[in-house]
This record gives C-alpha cells, sequence and structure tokens, in this order.
C-alpha cells in the first residue's frame, strides 16, 4: 500500500505551479515558517479570520504569490505594500523573489510591530515596515513616487486604492491591486480616479484559487503622468469622497 501524502506537502506543491518563480523547498519551509508565525500570534492579535491550515495556505499564501508573475516580468524591483495587516502579500512575495526590496504599510500598530518580527525571526534583508497611514506615506518624499510596484489586496474600493497607490510609484511603474473574482463594476468606477492620478487603463487577469477556493482579479495600472501634488488627500478623505 502507498503511504498516505501529508496533507501541508499537497498544499506546498500547489506552489510548484506558480511560474517563473516557483519557491523552491527552502522557500517554501519559510513560507511554512510565516505561516505558523502569524497564526501563533493570532489569538493575541487578532491577524486573521482563516485559520484553517487548507484556507490559509491557499488565501493568504498562494493568494500573495499569484502576483509574482506579473511583479517578476519587470526584473529586480521595489515594492510597497500598503495596508498589509500581518504582511500579505508583501512577505510571501519577498520569500520568494529575494531580490525585492520592500517596504510594508500598515496603519495598525500592533501589525506593523508583528511584521518587524516576522521579517526578524525570518531573516529578510531589504524590508522597512512602516507604521503610518497611506496617505500620509504617499505625502512623505521618502516614499513618493519612488517605487516600481505598489500593491494592495483588497482593503478598499478600487478608486480608493488607486490613490493611495498611484502617488507612491514613479512614471513607468505600475500599481497591483487584489480583488475578488468580479472586478470589472470597481474598474468601470475607477477611470475617472485613474486618469486624475496620471494612470493609463486598468488591465485585469482573473486568478483561480485552487481546490475550488474561490477566484481573484489582480487589477494593474500603469502611471504615465505625475499625480498631482495635492493627492492623496488628508487622512479619511479618499474613503469619504472617492475620486469617481
Amino acid at each position: 500500500m502507498a503511504p498516505e501524502s501529508n496533507p501541508m506537502d499537497v498544499l506546498h506543491n500547489l506552489l510548484d505551479d506558480l511560474k517563473p518563480l516557483s519557491p523552491s523547498a527552502e522557500q517554501k519551509e519559510m513560507l511554512a515558517q510565516f505561516s505558523r508565525l502569524v497564526l501563533d500570534w493570532n489569538d493575541k492579535l487578532n491577524l486573521t479570520s482563516i485559520t484553517d491550515p487548507q484556507q490559509f495556505w491557499v488565501k493568504h499564501i498562494y493568494d500573495s504569490l499569484t502576483c509574482l508573475p506579473l511583479v517578476f516580468a519587470l526584473g529586480p524591483v521595489s515594492v510597497i505594500d500598503i495596508g498589509t495587516g500581518a504582511g500579505f502579500p508583501g512577505i510571501p512575495l519577498r520569500i520568494a523573489y529575494p531580490e525585492m526590496q520592500l517596504t510594508l504599510v500598515e496603519s495598525i500598530q500592533k501589525k506593523a510591530d508583528f511584521c518587524r518580527l516576522a521579517v526578524e525571526e525570518l531573516g529578510l534583508s531589504g524590508v522597512e515596515v512602516v507604521a503610518e497611514r497611506a496617505e500620509t506615506i504617499g505625502q512623505d518624499a521618502r516614499f513618493r513616487e519612488r517605487y516600481d510596484w505598489a500593491i494592495a489586496r483588497a482593503v478598499a474600493p478600487l478608486p480608493v486604492l488607486l490613490e493611495y497607490l498611484l502617488p507612491l510609484v514613479h512614471l513607468g511603474g505600475h500599481v497591483l491591486a487584489q480583488k475578488g473574482g468580479n472586478a470589472g463594476q470597481e474598474i468601470s468606477t475607477a477611470r475617472s480616479a485613474i486618469y486624475i492620478l496620471g494612470g493609463e487603463k486598468a488591465e485585469a487577469q482573473a486568478i483561480e484559487l485552487p481546490l475550488g477556493i474561490g477566484s481573484r482579479t489582480l487589477i494593474t495600472v500603469k502611471k504615465v503622468k505625475p499625480t498631482p501634488a495635492q493627492f492623496p488627500r488628508r487622512a479619511g478623505t479618499p474613503k469619504k469622497k472617492p475620486l469617481l
């Protein structure tokens, strides 16, 4: 009788389909170590509502790494991850792509502190963690128009995300928003924001998560004009009065 497969090995092997940078065995172990850190600290810090190992691996680890082919296509890059929470998607991307220079931005101090702990425990270099609001970061000369990619998961409607993200990338840089499976309406409502903030039209790529767990859309926008100096507006305004 053939030996039973380890359920976690099966989940780890799902990452082999992520081209062109399928994680090595060492990187898979680092991803597993990061997963354990998140779950070990979860009761104290409320980092995630997803605690089932299979759901966690697909919805957090695999889902984060679906960004990798787009980011990798530009070669060694600088990335800023806005509203990273417990470090998603930034930390899995950095594990899988060691050449990346990464800034993690999280406004909730305890979550930012966790990200610092995780970066230290995993021995990741080239990673900065900033506890600050996205609107403040976007008006700070240390971060504004400095990055190849600005990335966020579904932390806000697309017009709001674009006001957070587009000020952070240089001309020719890109923003990437991870959204749910049906993002067409959001793209339609974001056309005005894209134009005002200096972007080209949005491109969408549909992603099916493994094991029938769900679908995602990766929305990218290239920056072709400087973002006007008044954007992002002061804290809270993009959500209250989105650019529609």
